[in-house]
């Protein structure tokens, strides 16, 4: 696609006569505007460059396809991680900027060929990434709805205005060589996370969670293209447009955002009024008991009919019947019913005392949330270790200890099972691994001069480990002192064992005596 001949774009040296309007004070403080922006502004902008850079950036390539691809997995991974991080480099991979500030351009200059290139690579991009995470999503063992997830789902005005000031950022770092601040603006419209949570939405069938997103990233789309139209003209593009198409243009570009913005700022006001019934909620509460008492927790459901407002309280004092006097005064406030459900928690009368119970209270769920975390990453780490699936982990969590039995692996020996066993016992400080590895041969046992060797003496702990970890007695078979030495030691740690005289007087064999057994309970 060519781009426009010089012709369309403006001279600024030409001049044009003045008209009466010029001469009262507003007239004069345009004129000079418009005088200053076409000397100043305008000066050193290179529009047949900028136009082949947008262009050659807004076409459906492959490298576009490919870069769409990694973009929404890396999003998609990165919601439902739940990592902002993660979500962050989606966004500066994505490549849907460029056909929507193409798109922009096309329709400042009036280059509808080049309009309808730049709309359908975004169409076949969006149609991508929907598809690519929905197949994801719809794969993954994870389906639920994250807090970077939830974040997508409820645009309101705010999130247009947002878009609004970005794309004017990035139609002028485009426009006067900076391309280096578009990083910043993919940042700021995030256009690739919206799209990913459509396709989770449509993946889970979740409507509200597709609706929401799909209005945020229309909302982010159509923000960008007419605000990138709307710089476009400003800096002299759409000089080929005639008057009437100018004007077209414009109220176009007016209704588009008013349609946007009518939802948008519903949804806005929605959120206005719902932190301020948390307010009145708030204050309703603390009404209700002395300064002594301390709200711990207060949760407003809006779903429910009527709605429920739950809480609880500190205090040193119990108040019956508070619930009916807080629903009583909320309905009154609201406008609405109001179920109240207060927990009231009796505390000692001294100075702070509910505030320290409060405290209390919250490091206490926190290691309750800590200890939760880090069972689900012993279970994990634990069935990655014996290879087996996270339901054969079994977790005693108020005796702190774990067990697990390890799948046959080849070339692993009883050795490298209990160095694993002792590596996860490491990097668990406070609890008790137990890892019962796949029944193998048991080390052979050295001897010198009828006494173990210092090599021997490993070994024999080594086979009371398997032992007790397999719950299955061993038969030892060697000759003099040595094998007595070692039954002893192996019968000290709860091993039971047989012992079978009349083997080599330089080794003692240990076996199992029987094929398969229950284990011992960790």
């Amino acid at each position: 696609m060519n781009a426009p001949s010089t012709s369309t774009f403006p001279n600024r040296n030409s001049t044009q006569p003045p008209r009466r309007w010029v001469h009262s004070p507003i007239g004069r403080l345009v004129a000079s505007t418009r005088r200053y922006w076409r000397d100043h502004a305008l000066k050193g902008v290179d529009y047949e460059a900028v136009v082949r850079k947008v262009q050659d950036e807004s076409g459906l390539t492959w490298r576009y396809i490919f870069m769409t691809c990694m973009s929404a997995g890396i999003a998609v991974l990165g919601l439902l991680l739940s990592s902002p991080a993660v979500v962050i480099g989606a966004m500066l991979l994505s490549p849907l900027m460029g056909p929507i500030l193409g798109a922009g351009f096309a329709l400042a200059i009036g280059d509808f060929p080049w309009l309808r290139a730049s709309a359908w690579a975004l169409l076949v991009g969006s149609l991508v990434a929907v598809a690519f995470t929905g197949a994801i999503v719809l794969f993954s063992p994870l389906q639920t709805v994250t807090g970077e997830i939830a974040a997508r789902t409820r645009p309101n005005l705010f999130d247009l205005l947002v878009a609004l000031f970005s794309a004017l950022a990035g139609a002028y770092a485009m426009i006067r060589g900076r391309e280096g601040t578009i990083v910043g603006v993919a940042i700021a419209t995030a256009l690739m996370p919206p799209l990913a949570v459509v396709g989770f939405g449509l993946a889970t069938f979740n409507w509200p969670v597709f609706s929401g997103s799909l209005l945020l990233f229309v909302t982010n789309l159509v923000t960008i293209a007419l605000m990138a139209a709307l710089m476009a003209r400003l800096y002299g593009f759409s000089r080929s447009l005639s008057p009437r198409q100018t004007m077209l243009q414009t109220l176009g570009i007016i209704l588009a955002l008013a349609l946007l913005a009518v939802p948008l700022g519903l949804a806005l006001r929605q959120i206005a009024l719902e932190a301020n019934a948390q307010r009145l909620v708030a204050a309703a509460v603390d009404e209700a008991f002395d300064d002594r008492a301390r709200v711990d927790a207060q949760r407003i459901d809006w779903d429910t009919d009527p709605i429920t407002v739950t809480a609880t309280v500190f205090t040193p004092e119990f108040i019956p019947d508070v619930d009916a006097q807080v629903a009583a005064q909320l309905s009154r406030v609201l406008g609405q019913p109001v179920e109240v459900r207060i927990e009231q928690l009796q505390v000692g009368a001294g100075p702070g005392a509910a505030a320290q119970a409060a405290l209390n209270r919250a490091r206490v769920a926190e290691q309750a949330a800590t200890s939760a975390r880090q069972v689900e990453a012993l279970t994990d780490r634990l069935a990655l270790i014996a290879g087996t699936d996270r339901d054969a982990v079994t977790v005693d969590r108020e005796n702190r200890r774990a067990f697990v039995t390890a799948r046959a692996l080849d070339g692993l020996t009883l050795a490298g099972w209990r160095e694993l066993e002792q590596r996860a016992s490491a990097d668990l400080p406070g609890w008790q691994i137990v890892l019962r590895p796949p029944l193998a041969a048991l080390p052979l046992v050295e001897v010198e001069n009828g006494e173990l060797t210092e090599r021997g003496d490993g070994q024999v702990d080594l086979i009371a480990w398997a032992a007790q970890r397999s719950g299955l007695p061993v038969a030892l078979r060697g000759g003099g002192q040595a094998l007595a030495e070692a039954a002893g030691r192996l019968r000290e740690r709860g091993v039971a064992v047989v012992e079978q005289a009349g083997g080599p007087a330089q080794s003692i064999t240990a076996t199992w005596t029987v094929e398969q057994g229950t284990p011992a309970a960790p």
